[in-house]
């Protein structure tokens, strides 16, 4: 029988990348907080998580939720 081990820092980064696509950031960060999960490096985590991103992209995206939470 094999067992699969989860790479920790990977789980996290992917189960940020769920909350933040379905949730609005400060739900996240709060969140975090809660759980003490904020705890790290947060430039490892910022660059795994908005690697693929620009600030253009990112204003896009804020921009298309802001005008939806209207």
């Amino acid at each position: 029988m094999t067992i699969k081990v989860i790479n920790e820092q990977q789980n996290l980064q992917e189960v940020m990348q769920v909350l933040l696509t379905h949730l609005e950031p400060a739900k996240v960060m709060k969140f975090l907080a809660t759980c003490k999960l904020g705890e790290g490096d947060y430039l490892q985590l910022k660059e795994a998580l908005f690697s693929q991103e620009t600030v253009d992209s990112l204003y896009e995206k804020i921009k298309e939720y802001q005008e939806s939470a209207d």
